[in-house]
């Protein structure tokens, strides 16, 4: 009787839980032996690695713009107030601000240029050191961007 059939037969005899567990324990080595069928694009990788960057980059840049005018902030905050916690009276728990409309703006151009690269770059073969340089761009631009030195408009709190 081979190893693998005896395995698998014990495998069966134990509970449910050990089971799973000596699957899970195998995941490492599913992992290091491939795949049979790699694949031969990177397009759809690329854009979501790339999405993140560009939520990344919006989110601050609509940061700096609802810094700019107290209109532009409400509009930024009304986008927002989906959120709880947005709108809050509480002198306890405090609101979150107008932040929730950052972040509804972060998700909104991480899944739109999601859906547009992943659409775009479909069947193209995009090298990772090109994914990785604009990734990186835009996360330090973003990262940059929250640095008060470089924006000295911005307030401090």
């Amino acid at each position: 009787m081979s190893r693998t059939r005896y395995r698998s037969q014990e495998l069966q005899s134990e509970p449910l839980y050990s089971q799973i567990w000596e699957t899970l324990k195998g995941f490492p080595r599913i992992l290091a032996a491939g795949s049979n069928n790699p694949p031969t694009v990177y397009g759809p990788a690329a854009a979501a690695f790339l999405s993140v960057g560009i939520g990344c980059f919006t989110m601050m840049v609509t940061h700096h713009l609802s810094d700019t005018s107290k209109d532009i902030e409400n509009m930024v905050w009304n986008l927002g107030s989906w959120i709880p916690g947005s709108h809050n009276p509480s002198k306890l728990w405090g609101n979150i601000g107008s932040y929730t409309g950052k972040e509804t703006m972060l998700l909104i151009a991480w899944l739109v240029s999601w859906f547009i690269l992943s659409v775009l770059w479909n069947n193209k073969k995009i090298q990772p050191r090109t994914i990785f340089f604009w990734m990186s761009t835009l996360i330090i631009a973003a990262a940059a961007m929250s640095w008060h030195p470089l924006f000295p408009y911005l307030p401090l709190s």
